[in-house]
């Protein structure tokens, strides 16, 4: 009999006994009244239990019940309970290890919570506002604290945005990325946050020439998010920093924070990545190979484009599914970029498999072909079961 194959993890990857036996061993060399082995037992005997933001919580929760009651110093034995930061890591996608992702729960939640219930004087706060964020610059050498960096905007956002700002000139490549990645209103995985999007254009003003292409990514990604509120504004700010000269990534940013607008047709984007509205192009013979095509088999199509003149073109297709209603209803969908000198003979075949997420309808669908935003010829063809 074959055994069923294990299925992977995220959550016992990333959090695990040999992780949580590390961090509780970084934390005993530094403090030395920590007992680190009650602390793993405490942490691991709920894991089964527990997804993955919930582990991150609970070893939060178990840094409060096992550090020092005051939380200055609890902050503080886990700073120095980090690994150095080496100078020589990789300056591209590098978050590190989740296992550090409870310090900067840690900061947040009982941050917030001492500044809540334990201040007696208004300004104290900022004194305290500044601790966290010192911890919070620091650890994000280790651990980004794009989430935790949250908790600060929606309770204290004034403060937190300037201090994002300035992080923006940070020394350090993720202290920079943090200031763009924490300020995104809409962030996979966690809390959106109310700070006006106008605003935060500052802190990517200072980051879209980084050298650093983990931080040019997230002003992209950054970008990709206000396009879906404020199309005009990421078009405006693009073509600002084009014109400017100062990125040498400015392709990578243009190209990145667009996805969303170049699936929208949206013609401001369209100029500015040196696609034509009306391509000076003709497109012949377009031809469905088969009119009469059963669900899990694929349709198959084909067309020419020539061209009068050396012309940047994105062509996509849409096709226009039947749904219960019997209404033709349009998806797009992606062929190719390309940069056509005279002419190409394009072909295509699409499979029409059936889906959890989309039924398909029997009866006459079509398939449009769409270059530049523009449509260039429609066919159809019959579905059948």
């Amino acid at each position: 009999m074959n055994k069923k194959a294990p299925t992977f993890s995220l959550k016992d990857q990333l959090f695990n006994k040999e992780k949580v036996e590390y961090i509780a061993w970084l934390i005993k060399e530094v403090y030395w009244n920590f007992s680190n082995d009650k602390f793993s037992e405490e942490v691991l005997v709920k894991f089964p239990e527990l997804e993955l933001t919930q582990r991150i919580s609970h070893i939060s929760e178990m840094f409060k019940k096992h550090l020092s009651d005051d939380f200055e110093e609890s902050v503080n034995i886990l700073l120095k309970s980090l690994p150095k930061n080496e100078e020589n890591w990789t300056l591209d996608n590098n978050f590190w290890d989740f296992i550090f992702a409870p310090y900067l729960e840690y900061v947040a939640t009982y941050g917030l919570d001492y500044i809540d219930k334990n201040l007696y004087w208004p300004w104290e706060y900022q004194i305290w506002l500044e601790f966290c964020f010192k911890a919070l610059e620091r650890m994000t050498q280790n651990f980004s604290s794009e989430f935790a960096i949250r908790h600060f905007f929606n309770s204290y956002e004034e403060e937190t945005f300037s201090k994002v700002l300035m992080w923006s000139e940070s020394e350090n490549y993720h202290v920079r990325r943090l200031s763009s990645e924490g300020s995104r209103q809409k962030l996979p995985w966690w809390k959106g946050i109310s700070l006006d999007y106008n605003k935060t254009i500052q802190v990517l003003d200072n980051l879209y020439c980084d050298n650093s292409r983990f931080v040019t990514r997230s002003v992209a990604n950054h970008l990709n998010d206000i396009s879906k509120i404020d199309a005009e504004l990421v078009v405006k700010t693009l073509k600002k920093w084009k014109q400017s000269n100062d990125s040498s990534d400015i392709d990578y940013i243009i190209s990145h924070s667009t996805r969303w607008l170049v699936k929208q047709w949206h013609k401001g984007t369209l100029e500015l990545l040196w696609y034509s509205s009306n391509p000076k192009i003709t497109v012949t013979n377009l031809s469905v190979k088969n009119n009469v095509v059963k669900i899990w088999d694929a349709l198959e199509f084909e067309f020419n484009i020539s061209s009068q003149k050396e012309e940047n073109l994105i062509i996509d297709y849409k096709i226009y599914f039947q749904n219960k209603a019997w209404d033709l209803k349009p998806k797009v969908f992606k062929i190719k970029k390309l940069e056509l000198k005279k002419s190409v003979k394009i072909n295509k075949k699409h499979s029409l498999k059936m889906m959890t997420t989309k039924a398909l309808y029997h009866w006459e669908h079509q398939v449009e072909i769409i270059i530049n935003w523009k449509s260039f010829g429609k066919k159809s063809f019959e579905l059948k079961k």
